[in-house]
């Protein structure tokens, strides 16, 4: 079933409420009238309520219309931000360098504005000592604190605990920031090539400066001199 609207000779009723190309209200107007006036001003009659009673119709340049619709509809799914969970797994007795590592990618899930789910893994004995993942937990939180904060608190489920920090950020803050840094650092770059370039210009000056100088400084070279036809007869 088509979604869009019926426009000018699709729309079959005997009347409807006319809206003005400027919004303005014309009022209930027979349909034929209605089809005039879009005529005159050169636009489409479109069908914007069709549930009310009678109809209410616009006039409007349908074209345009549909085109800035679409410009609309693409930047909102651009702008579009999915919920997405990251999930990041630990041993009560991880090792100080592998607990850094997990921490590093814990903040740059958080940066992008994800959520974090935290699983603490017990196997055998560790089972008995749920304290151990608790302040894991607890510690991992803390040192995240300026970037996320805890949604979900830790809690025991089966041989497995788990918590789930939530950014401070939105995900479209972060898409945002991170938009504007690429775009920084491109200029950047691009500022580096024009500035060497420049130095590369002006490094040039001053040779084509003192070759030009060396010519001007530089003797004629002397002219041949030719015997007189007498002189040469005479030898």
């Amino acid at each position: 079933m088509s979604t869009e609207p019926r426009i000018n000779d699709r729309i079959r009723v005997p009347e409807v409420r006319l809206v003005g190309p400027s919004g303005e209200q014309v009022g209930i107007v027979p349909l034929a009238k209605a089809l005039e006036l879009a005529q005159e001003y050169d636009l489409d009659l479109v069908e914007v309520a069709a549930t009310a009673r009678p109809p209410v119709c616009k006039l409007m340049d349908y074209g345009k219309f549909k085109y800035e619709s679409a410009m609309k509809a693409r930047e909102a799914r651009k702008n579009q931000a999915h919920t997405v969970i990251k999930e990041m797994k630990l041993r009560p007795k991880i090792d100080p360098h592998d607990y850094d590592t997990k921490k590093g990618h814990v903040v740059r899930f958080l940066k992008q504005g994800d959520k974090v789910k935290i699983t603490i893994m017990f196997r055998g004995r560790e089972q008995s000592r749920p304290e151990l993942g608790f302040r894991l937990l607890q510690r991992l939180a803390d040192d995240v604190q300026e970037l996320g904060f805890v949604e979900s608190s830790p809690k025991q489920d089966g041989r497995n605990m788990i918590m789930v920090l939530g950014p401070h950020k939105k995900k479209t803050e972060a898409m945002a920031e991170a938009r504007a840094a690429a775009d920084a650092r491109k200029a950047e770059r691009q500022g580096r090539t024009v500035g060497s370039d420049a130095a590369t210009a002006e490094s040039d000056e001053p040779v084509e400066a003192q070759d030009a100088a060396d010519e001007a400084e530089a003797p004629e070279a002397a002219a041949p001199v030719e015997q007189p036809a007498e002189a040469s007869q005479g030898a």
